[in-house]
């Protein structure tokens, strides 16, 4: 190990150390480009130790800022089956960050997991079109083969396509084949064979905003495979220097417009992606000229509706059964409907896509999606073994078969690994396509309980401490009795507050029944808040 070492200290000093801190967090590193260089030499030696962990499995890395500007970028790290990094190892990211001893908190790295250097380490990496993107893919080459890994560059990629990539390799090929390729295949494969089973019409046409970024060029590729069955016409499709700007699933989100550079009409059915294409929603104008947003809480509720009927159709019984998994950030009315219309049972998880996948895991069909759009279905070996042996034994055209079948296709079509924008409009599509839907169809199901979010401003957000799930203010005591005081005015009221995990505000939830109610819950609750946390500057009002 020590000649390992003595290579990491030479090559190491072509990436200097900046007087920069950096925090490993769900996102894994992102901030300005110009600051990350040494970082990803860093987070390239931290995936091979990662590997040799793992027993030299397959570990991801790759270059992203997602729906950030275009002079960001960032960071992370995939593990083996294509899930984020395992969460006790965020601490390392982040020590070697940040370490001016470099060699020094390797040795404590590789000291505290145990890890045998002898293993092999693999990596893979994949980044999305930012300029930087190409010498940081350089830097994580150097860092990787400071340690002695190999390493596989798939060049430019979504995001979910790097995730599926690592799955598939150390699945062993079960999962897929691990090459782009392998992936349009697989995908389009059980799209068309799901379109053929609803045995409807021409496919409608999809204008797809595609943020300037990634996802509009693979999109393309997917397309190609489809026969005919996806015709898309995408707008901010390459402009890589107009990256997210006023346009992406983000942008659309929050300020419930259509992007720039993009025309809508009553009776088009628009989508929207994000800059590294995990993230995916839907919009149409209505014949009122009004805007309408199917954010992640409607494609949760969709797929957990469809795959609630198609799975009473098997008379499958799973153990765990089929549940939805929400943040506290989920609109009520969606929550109510799943519950009350769909039965199907929703549990809550802590705010970030790594706790509310882990949650999803604890059912046999877990199906989840934070609000901004990011989500996928994950499948346990029980679920699937269950419903393919109702595919081969249930007489052939019976309903208990094709719907059998039909969630067959749909497993293949879903990106377990991640949330998937190509993969999660192609499982919608298929959707509306069998129930026979347009957009106004599938918006009508429910209605949004009207809210508002505010930041409240605090010396350290750290003196409040919530719930698990977020929804209750542990500390500091009494803050919770009062927002409950407050929540209990209002019809359907309900609000939260949670400390930021990235800077010192305290962010404030609330909904209620009408605009009114919701923006003054909101400034009440962001009231208390200042009072009781510590406010700093004007109180809200």
């Amino acid at each position: 190990m020590d000649s390992l070492l003595e290579n990491v200290a030479e090559v190491s000093k072509k990436y200097p150390k900046l007087d920069t801190k950096f925090s490993y967090g769900t996102a894994g590193f992102r901030t300005r480009a110009d600051t990350l260089e040494t970082v990803m030499f860093r987070m390239g030696m931290l995936a091979v130790i990662r590997s040799r962990a793992k027993e030299g499995q397959a570990i991801g890395v790759v270059i992203t800022a997602s729906h950030n500007p275009i002079y960001d970028n960032g960071v992370k790290l995939v593990d083996p089956l294509g899930e984020m990094l395992n969460e006790s190892w965020e601490k390392y990211a982040t020590s070697l960050a940040n370490a001016n001893d470099l060699i020094g908190a390797l040795k404590d790295v590789i000291h505290e997991t145990k890890v045998e250097m002898c293993k092999p380490g693999k990596v893979f990496i994949a980044r999305d079109t930012r300029p930087s993107g190409l010498a940081f893919t350089k830097a994580l080459m150097d860092g990787i083969q400071a340690l002695g890994g190999l390493y596989h560059d798939y060049g430019v990629l979504t995001t979910p396509q790097l995730h599926y990539m690592v799955r598939c390799h150390n699945t062993q090929g079960e999962y897929g084949e691990a090459t782009e390729q392998g992936y349009y295949k697989k995908l389009s494969k059980a799209f068309i064979h799901l379109r053929m089973l609803a045995g409807k019409g021409k496919a409608k046409q999809i204008k797809l905003d595609g943020a300037n970024g990634v996802g509009a060029l693979k999109v393309k590729e997917m397309a190609n495979h489809m026969k005919g069955e996806l015709p898309l016409v995408i707008f901010n499709e390459g402009e890589v220097s107009k990256l997210n700007e006023k346009c992406g699933a983000d942008y659309v989100k929050l300020y419930q417009c259509a992007p720039d550079n993009m025309t809508i009409c009553p009776g088009d059915k628009c989508v929207t992606y994000d800059g590294d294409a995990d993230r995916v929603m839907y919009f149409f104008m209505g014949n009122d000229s009004q805007f309408h947003l199917l954010d992640g809480d409607r494609i949760a509720t969709l797929i957990a509706g469809f795959i609630k009927e198609r799975l009473d159709k098997t008379n499958v019984v799973l153990s765990r059964g089929l549940g939805m998994v929400q943040t506290a950030y989920a609109n009520g009315s969606s929550t109510r409907y799943a519950q009350d219309v769909l039965k199907v049972p929703v549990a809550l998880a802590k705010t970030g896509v790594k706790f509310v996948h882990h949650r999803a895991e604890q059912f046999d069909i877990g199906v989840y999606f934070e609000a901004n759009g990011h989500g996928t279905v994950l499948f346990s070996k029980e679920a699937v073994a269950k419903i393919k042996e109702v595919a081969q034994k249930s007489e052939k055209n019976s309903e208990q078969h094709r719907a059998a079948t039909e969630l067959i296709y749909l497993i293949d079509l879903v990106n377990q690994a991640v949330g998937d924008s190509i993969s999660d409009m192609l499982v919608v599509e298929s959707i509306l396509n069998a129930q026979d839907w347009e957009l106004e169809d599938w918006f009508n199901c429910y209605t949004d309980l009207c809210n508002r979010q505010l930041k409240v401003k605090v010396k350290d957000r750290t003196v409040i401490k919530t719930s698990d799930t977020e929804e209750q203010v542990i500390e500091p005591q009494g803050l919770q009795v009062e927002i409950s005081k407050l929540v209990a005015n209002y019809s359907k009221g309900r609000s939260f507050a949670r400390p930021s995990g990235t800077e010192d505000v305290v962010r404030v939830y609330a909904e209620a029944d009408s605009r009114d109610a919701a923006d003054k819950l909101a400034v009440e609750v962001a009231q208390k808040v200042f009072d009781f946390a510590g406010g700093v500057g004007d109180r809200p009002s």
